[in-house]
């Protein structure tokens, strides 16, 4: 998952407070239980210690949840009275759970974001252009729309029949190519915009095909063909959607499969790891397990993908960090020769999430059942030691 929207969360000091509950407005008394729901997570705040203008800020902003179109749960994240982040999950907590702590409490919540946060660049493709729109937390928004070119052979709709059927034909696959390079290049410029990990192709099937084709080599594994939608019946019907879902779960599945092969592939057998200037055990290649390795190479920046179990023991082991994303050692000696006078301790996946999201890297998952990192921490680096 890309990690980009949450970097409000690292833009400015804790204390934080973490709200996650149920926002769906699905039966007759929906309106009662939210305000039961709002007034138990700002009372189990104040318990925890959070100030009073947080809590008054978390709480003003659940009171203002519209009573129609809130999704099935949402988590808030809240700094200095300020609600900072409010992201929208597509299934709801069992109950209210709140944290408050020096940093956002995301490691036991970034499975349910993860399944909330895939933004998805969509366009929908024909012979005369291409429609384009980034769906983000599932809400479609317009990007526009891309001309391309067209030839209409002075006037005929059909290829005519006589010896100049070969120059027409020529002349209308010259254009339908130069509309798909347009198209394509366009495609290329709205996802480095907007930041979209993943581009769907729909509408007329060859013309998607050409587009996809004419991709950046490194767009072109992020992109897929989905059935269902077109310019002319639109992209926003329930089928459609529903076969969007499964191509990004599919996608999904098969990126993490790729993210895990290689942290397999890169990581080295017992005994092979050297340590750092401060004693800190560091990771033998192109990967590292456990809270050490990981957060030494986090200390480096060279985090590319962060990795967590679901249940993972070790994310909530605890390490010490100051107050930039780059303080964060397992000893608090260490972090004090970083110039950090009173270093804090937090758990590790709260801290190693902090710095993956500076060092724009993603972080992905692990379910239950699936070979990943020992303790459930682990990453693959962008270059060795």
């Amino acid at each position: 998952m890309d990690l980009g929207f949450l970097h409000p969360l690292i833009d400015r000091p804790g204390p934080w407070a973490t709200v996650c509950l149920d926002s769906s407005r699905t039966t007759e008394d929906a309106r009662q239980r939210q305000v039961l729901l709002q007034r138990a997570a700002v009372r189990e705040l104040a318990d925890r210690g959070a100030d009073p203008l947080t809590c008054r800020a978390v709480g003003e902003h659940l009171a203002d949840e519209p009573v129609s179109g809130s999704p099935p749960g949402r988590v808030l994240f809240a700094a200095g009275g300020e609600v900072v982040l409010d992201v929208p999950l597509t299934t709801a907590p069992p109950s209210v759970e709140t944290a408050w702590g020096p940093l956002p409490h995301l490691a036991p919540l970034l499975g349910r974001i993860e399944a909330a946060a895939a933004d998805c660049l969509v366009a929908a493709v024909d012979r005369t252009g291409a429609d384009l729109e980034v769906r983000r937390f599932g809400r479609p928004q317009p990007l526009g729309t891309v001309d391309g070119t067209t030839w209409q052979g002075r006037g005929h709709r059909a290829p005519p029949t006589d010896r100049y059927e070969w120059h027409y034909r020529h002349r209308e696959q010259d254009a339908w190519d130069r509309s798909a390079d347009t198209i394509a290049d366009h495609l290329a410029e709205a996802r480095s915009a907007c930041g979209a990990g993943f581009v769907v192709l729909t509408g007329d099937a060859r013309e998607r095909r050409a587009v996809h084709e004419r991709l950046p080599q490194d767009l072109q594994p992020l992109t897929v063909e989905v059935d269902g939608g077109g310019r002319a019946d639109g992209i926003h019907s329930e089928a459609f959607g529903r076969r969007l879902d499964e191509a990004w779960r599919e996608f999904d599945r098969q990126h993490a499969a790729e993210i895990l092969e290689r942290f397999r592939n890169g990581t080295g057998r017992p005994g092979e790891h050297g340590t750092d200037g401060t004693g800190t055990e560091t990771a033998p290649g192109a990967s590292a397990e456990g809270v050490p390795a990981v957060t030494a190479a986090a200390q480096q920046h060279r985090l590319a993908t962060l990795l967590l179990g679901e249940d993972g023991p070790d994310t909530g082991r605890e390490v010490w960090i100051g107050p930039d994303p780059g303080h964060i050692g397992t000893d608090r000696g260490a972090v004090r020769s970083m110039g950090v006078p009173d270093p804090v301790r937090v758990p590790a996946g709260d801290a190693l999430l902090r710095c993956a999201i500076a060092s724009r890297a993603e972080a992905i998952v692990v379910p239950d059942g699936v070979e990943g990192p020992v303790g459930g921490v682990g990453a693959v680096l962008r270059w060795r030691s």
